[in-house]
């Protein structure tokens, strides 16, 4: 191929579209960032560390990583835009430089139980096709091989009107994959009826165990009792067999009910729709403890848990079906892909080829495409979620990721930083949050907001390189290069928990005992089993409290104060010294301002434009009533106490005219776990990662348990704030209590007990114990990765 001859007609002068190399903010304002303006360098890696709380996620993901997308959203037409979320201006003068942004957040997926890691992928997709075009018999299109898709057959006459308007026959036919009898979730329930009601009463008798059914003019008891398909004053258990099937199965049917039409339904479908339908993890404490008692889940015997209907399984490409494939670990099913040599679909097998080598180059290459989705750690969501942008060609992106080594043991942290290089080597910008001294090592600029948390921080205490932000004296410059010391003493344990024969996921019949009364540390590479042997051996039963990373549930009107149970001793309080009901002092009760319906702001819908949230003008922002507020208790009014810090709180339900006993015992608890900063009527909504986590721990550290099992609870905490940490584990083993952590912080390991470390690698190279003895040994030993990384850490 000949080439025309260039000559080099190149200014000297920089080209002006080369100027633009900077993402300028000015006059940031969003939560509790006070009016922060910074340079960040484009085609750079810029790390934004500082406390829990100091600004970080408020100025990269609210400021920077909204507007961009709100300005990207305006490009497209009004009528798209209404069908897209709406979102606001961030409270910001300017904001200059800005380039098209992915965000790779720490959201958990999904949690239905028909997303899979394939599903949420591109993966499966892909898989299907292959299959629908290779696999004999050949039993269809893709949707034959998706268990999310049902078979559907119909026949009829339609009326078509194409001129003369005429009647044809027409038939109907779509191939699912969908086994029929879970219905694509791989598991059947198999309730237990002694858990529903008690047979030996009859309805009016409250024979209902069910939560809220109750038998005094309940609506959904009454449907029953009024339906005249049973007796309401016969016990259950003298029902004819009709009379049963009609009570526990019975099809929907409209009732009469004290004169009002209802729909009666039976008890089993009924329970199906109401409870157990919606994600347990979402569901109040007792009704979760309910589904639990009364609920078993079981394989699905028909697909052997595969979602799979028997055509789908029959249907394969060598020896292997769509199902043997899904089930593979993710790293075995790439070398299965990379054997077919198939010339009639060689770009489908290159595409799927290149995603399943992004899962093994990220370190997920111990998952299968089968594993659900919800089940994923924060983490590794996370890493699921970069995949897609691994191999992209696109450059001149800025992309944002939020704390990305979490749930990484230090061994994989340097894969995960060699990714984080690479985005930004090819010509995009990278903003990453983290806490890590490793990752935070290898920024070219980096950005330290602070200093405190919450109305203490917002403000820019360092700008600049990293060996700038050592010699400085902010907060993280102090503690970058801290180094916990082994204990010299471990703690004695007073018992053992066994663990006998451990095989969830990977693990090989771990056999183990947990020593109790001391601080034990479960590590291990990231898909080791670390979580499988702790929550798939150690069940929540009386005397174990787990705290895991799950996701707290709630809206802008919960708050640390709604959270943790702390507002109904101070309602009563507020109700007892004004003689008064305490539901006056909820601004989601009878006490709300009418206006604004306790919410504080009135929201106005501006169709496919950010709607606008302004300060209610009736109660000015504060939630309640003015009549309400004419209630005191310690000379504050009750918005005035939910104004207030933890810190101010303790203070005044400690002693004196509010002395709150029950109260100041949460407070204590919010204050020991680092969250003295925060307002008791703060919206869940505006709170950190690490922020939730601790306000998590705090709730549970009032439980009567024994055995405390913590997940990763280092998650989203600052350096600093780790010290914290460790004094709190302290502080409830010298209390007696026996504290399980499951962590990859080598401050934290240094600081236990006992180490139990699983491995020796991930998926089925791991799953078995590598070690167990104090972190001294550990160290001496050097015989795991953990015991290297540990005694690089200590310097020892």
């Amino acid at each position: 191929m000949s080439m025309a001859p260039r000559t080099d007609t190149r200014s000297p002068a920089p080209h002006t579209a080369d100027s633009h190399d900077l993402i300028r903010v000015h006059g940031a304002r969003e939560n509790n960032l006070k009016d922060v303006s910074i340079e960040i360098p484009k085609r750079r890696l810029t790390v934004f560390t500082g406390v829990s709380g100091s600004g970080k996620s408020s100025l990269v993901f609210n400021t920077i990583a909204a507007e961009s997308q709100r300005m990207i959203n305006e490009t497209y037409s009004a009528f798209l835009q209404g069908f897209m979320p709406t979102l606001a201006r961030p409270e910001v003068d300017v904001l200059d430089g800005l380039t098209t942004v992915i965000t790779v957040d720490q959201q958990r997926m999904g949690s239905d139980p028909r997303s899979t890691v394939g599903t949420a992928t591109d993966a499966n997709a892909m898989l299907r096709i292959l299959f629908s075009r290779l696999g004999t018999p050949h039993i269809g299109p893709p949707s034959a091989y998706s268990f999310n898709t049902a078979s559907v057959r119909a026949s009829g006459a339609i009326t078509v009107e194409r001129g003369a308007r005429k009647t044809v026959k027409a038939t109907f036919n779509r191939t699912g994959g969908m086994c029929t009898r879970c219905e694509g979730r791989g598991s059947v329930s198999d309730i237990d009826l002694t858990q529903l009601y008690d047979d030996s009463k009859s309805l009016s008798e409250g024979a209902f165990t069910i939560p809220g059914w109750k038998s005094d003019n309940q609506w959904t008891v009454q449907v029953y009792a009024q339906s005249g398909l049973v007796d309401p004053d016969k016990p259950i258990r003298e029902y004819t067999k009709k009379q049963l099937q009609d009570f526990l199965y019975g099809e929907p049917m409209k009732v009469k009910v004290n004169g009002v039409n209802l729909t009666y339904e039976g008890v089993i479908p009924k329970l199906q729709k109401t409870f157990l339908s919606k994600d347990k993890e979402a569901m109040q404490p007792h009704i979760r403890a309910f589904v639990e008692r009364a609920v078993t889940f079981a394989t699905c015997p028909e697909c052997d848990g595969t979602r799979l209907s028997e055509g789908a399984r029959s249907s394969k490409i060598g020896k292997v079906s769509i199902a043997d494939a899904c089930a593979m670990e993710i790293r075995d099913l790439t070398e299965w892909v990379r054997s077919l040599d198939e010339p009639s679909v060689a770009p489908l097998l290159a595409a799927l080829q290149q995603a399943l080598d992004s899962f093994v180059e990220i370190g997920l290459g111990y998952l299968s495409l089968d594993r659900p989705a919800g089940t994923l750690s924060g983490g590794e969501a996370q890493r699921v979620k970069m995949i897609r942008h691994l191999g992209s060609s696109l450059t001149d992106i800025t992309y944002v990721f939020d704390e990305p080594t979490i749930g990484l043991h230090p061994h994989d942290i340097q894969r995960m930083n060699d990714l984080l290089l690479r985005l930004r080597d090819k010509g995009n910008t990278v903003l990453v949050v983290e806490h890590k001294p490793q990752t935070i090592a290898i920024a070219d600029h980096v950005v330290d907001l602070g200093p405190g948390a919450g109305t203490a921080g917002g403000t820019v205490c360092f700008e600049g390189t990293v060996e700038g932000l050592r010699a400085s004296d902010t907060v993280t410059g102090r503690h970058l290069d801290d180094r916990a010391t082994l204990k010299e003493t471990a703690r004695k344990p007073t018992g053992s928990l066994e663990i006998r024969g451990a095989t969830a996921h990977n693990l090989q019949g771990v056999d183990v005992d947990i020593p109790l009364g001391v601080l034990t540390v479960v590590t291990g590479v990231a898909g080791s089993g670390k979580s499988s042997l702790v929550h798939g051996s150690i069940h929540d039963d009386e005397g174990v409290v787990s705290i895991d990373q799950g996701a707290i549930r709630g809206s802008r009107r919960s708050n640390p104060a709604t959270y943790t149970g702390m507002l109904d001793p101070i309602r009563k309080a507020f109700a007892k010294a004004n003689d008064v009901k305490p539901a006056l002092f909820s601004a989601n009760s009878e006490g709300a301002c009418p206006t604004c319906n306790g919410v504080g702001v009135v929201y106005t819908d501006l169709a496919m434009m950010a709607g606008v949230a302004t300060p209610c003008e009736e109660c000015e922002g504060k939630r309640f009533q003015a009549a309400v507020l004419k209630y005191h208790l310690g000379g504050r009014d009750i918005s005035e106490v939910l104004a207030m810090s933890v810190t101010e709180a303790v203070e005044f339900f400690g002693e004196g005219e509010a002395s709150t006993p029950a109260a100041h015992r949460i407070l204590v608890r919010l204050a020991e776990v680092g969250l003295g900063y925060l307002s008791l009527g703060q919206p869940l909504t505006t709170l950190s990662g690490g922020e939730r986590q601790r306000l998590k721990l705090a709730t549970h550290m009032g439980d009567k348990g024994g055995v405390y099992v913590l997940d990763e609870p280092t998650t989203g905490l600052h350096l600093a704030d780790v010290e914290q940490l460790l004094g709190l584990l302290d502080r409830l083993v010298d209390s007696g209590k026996s504290v399980i952590v499951v962590e990859h912080h080598q401050a934290v390991m240094a600081h236990a007990d006992w180490i139990i470390d699983l491995g020796p690698g991930a998926g089925h190279d791991g799953g078995r114990i590598v070690f167990e003895g104090t972190p001294a040994d550990l160290v001496a030993a050097r015989s795991t990765l953990t015991g290297e990384h540990l005694a690089a850490y200590v310097g020892d």
